[in-house]
């Protein structure tokens, strides 16, 4: 499984970005999906996950009522749509797939990366 992340960019604070990630085959195929962020000199941190059909959705604390994160099984792709983005939010994000069916927060039930995409948020 292959995927292809898209949409970091250079935004202002208080800006939005629509993060794209398509895999290689369908994402219908029963596995959850998530994004990571990996901000400089810290750890990859968990963003937001969601479940195969869609109908169950994980957010961290920290973006909970700015990001959305959505799927389209008929086009192998999940979205991230980030709103009133902030220094903080500055990062490579990276999108997974995971080895189950449900949406989940953990790093290690993820089998599958993508290469990242950097989000540079400038105050």
């Amino acid at each position: 499984v292959q995927l292809q992340a898209s949409g970091g960019g250079l935004v202002q604070a208080g800006g939005s970005l629509r993060l794209s990630c398509t895999t290689s085959r369908r994402t219908s195929s029963n596995n959850g999906m998530g994004w990571f962020r990996q901000a400089p000199g810290k750890e990859r941190a968990f963003v937001a996950a969601i479940s195969w059909r869609g109908d169950s959705k994980y957010y961290d604390d920290s973006v909970k009522g700015r990001f959305t994160i959505s799927r389209d099984n008929a086009k192998n792709t999940v979205y991230l749509q980030m709103s009133s983005l902030n220094s903080e939010d500055t990062a490579v994000y990276y999108c997974a797939v995971a080895r189950r069916a449900g949406a989940t927060t953990s790093f290690n039930e993820y089998a599958y990366w993508g290469q990242g995409t950097q989000v540079t948020v400038s105050s």
